[in-house]
């Protein structure tokens, strides 16, 4: 299923970006947060739709607005389609080594939904300075090793 509309890049603070979608989501997808491949100018990626007080909106990240060149309050078009593609997340070189010599983190990073993953991998990935992403790292271990 794919389908593209119109709307407003809003916020409702900073951290917050999003695109409401006009339309019944579960009518169109079967379900009210599918995951979707999602589409604003050029640029796609994967998300899952999110719903607020009976509204269905599709986030968008800072890394994804400054991709597709999109600022808040822009009027853009956006598509999205069922994403029904395994989603994995390949950690970071760092850490995919931190977790293969432990089993509780690397049991608590399988637990972690892809959206935690993708997060987690990202930040460290992003790291410009390697003591950044080896305290990044750490504090991945952490909290995996904490669990739910």
């Amino acid at each position: 299923m794919k389908k593209t509309f119109r709307g407003v890049l809003g916020t409702d603070d900073p951290g917050s970006l999003f695109v409401e979608v006009p339309f019944d989501v579960k009518a169109v997808f079967g379900r009210a947060r599918p995951p979707v491949k999602v589409t604003i100018g050029k640029h796609t990626w994967r998300s899952t739709l999110s719903v607020y007080g009976g509204k269905s909106y599709v986030g968008v990240r800072k890394s994804n607005r400054d991709a597709a060149g999109v600022t808040v309050g822009e009027r853009v078009t956006v598509t999205i389609e069922s994403d029904d593609e395994p989603r994995i997340v390949t950690p970071p070189p760092e850490l995919a080594v931190a977790l293969a010599g432990d089993a509780r983190a690397a049991a608590g990073w399988a637990r972690l939904s892809y959206t935690h993953q993708r997060e987690h991998a990202d930040a460290i990935a992003e790291a410009k300075r390697p003591e950044t992403r080896e305290r990044r790292v750490a504090r991945a271990l952490e909290m995996l090793r904490r669990g739910p």
